[in-house]
């Protein structure tokens, strides 16, 4: 089942639920310690694919206002493996963006082993790959 709410939407279970899952791949499983629950979490939108109260992949949306991001995309670990839900998470949340934010140029900062997944959604690279928290990461943006 697809969900989509705000933070303030959130119940307090589905916001700890989100968290543990984003701190398990992000910084425990990556070992990339980094202060993933930021500033932005108190006004983004959460694109949610879950089986019962199972998160199986995740996405947040932010406004940054000239134009829309999303990130801390994932897919849980033992829902990985062909089922294609990396793919379900990224399509959700560009139609959710293109349904809310309609016209807005879309950006984001993907790890850079992901270029070719994002590509097939239609993004280009904007920048060479850097370090962001030790991971390879380069800037794209969507095209067409």
């Amino acid at each position: 089942m697809l969900t989509i709410k705000k933070t303030a939407e959130l119940s307090s279970t589905e916001l700890i639920e989100i968290m543990k899952q984003r701190v398990a791949v992000f910084v425990v499983e990556q070992n990339c310690p980094y202060q993933e629950v930021d500033d932005a979490d108190f006004n983004d939108w959460h694109i949610i694919l879950h089986e019962h109260e199972h998160i199986q992949a995740y996405a947040r949306v932010i406004d940054k206002g000239d134009y829309v991001t999303f990130g801390r995309v994932l897919v849980a670990e033992p829902f990985r493996g062909g089922q294609g839900l990396g793919r379900q998470i990224v399509s959700a949340a560009l139609e959710m963006i293109a349904d809310n934010f309609t016209g807005r140029p879309i950006k984001i900062q993907a790890q850079a082993y992901l270029q070719k997944f994002y590509e097939s959604f239609g993004f280009q690279a904007t920048s060479a790959v850097y370090l962001e928290d030790d991971i390879p990461h380069l800037d794209m943006q969507k095209i067409n």
